[in-house]
């Protein structure tokens, strides 16, 4: 799958998804600071099929029903590595059989 991370993850996380997925960062792609309707559509242009972010209100800021990519939002107390690479095998799983709703949540709400 061709998966992007969100600028407002850690761009380590990269690392997390082993080597059955193109993953790519919003740095990698050179799109720093573009704003999220402008993102979509560079989204939908370069044929993503994931977009992964921490931010839980894109899903009520965009029309997330028309687009062909499936929205992941990573949910942690703390916006760190540590924190966030544990849902990375939780999202995995999730994509062996990719579920057919276009936003899905993983979260962890514990600091360890």
């Amino acid at each position: 799958m061709k998966i992007l991370l969100d600028e407002n993850l850690p761009v380590r996380l990269k690392t997390n998804f082993g080597i059955n997925h193109d993953v790519y960062t919003i740095r990698d792609m050179g799109w720093l600071g573009i704003k999220n309707g402008a993102l979509m559509k560079l989204i939908i242009m370069n044929d993503f099929e994931i977009f992964v972010t921490s931010d839980s209100n894109l899903q009520y800021q965009q029309n997330i029903a028309k687009f062909p990519f499936i929205i992941v939002v990573l949910k942690t107390v703390i916006n760190k590595y540590k924190n966030l690479h544990p849902l990375i095998k939780i999202l995995l799983s999730v994509l062996e059989n990719p579920p057919l709703e276009k936003v899905i949540i993983i979260s962890k709400f514990n600091k360890g």
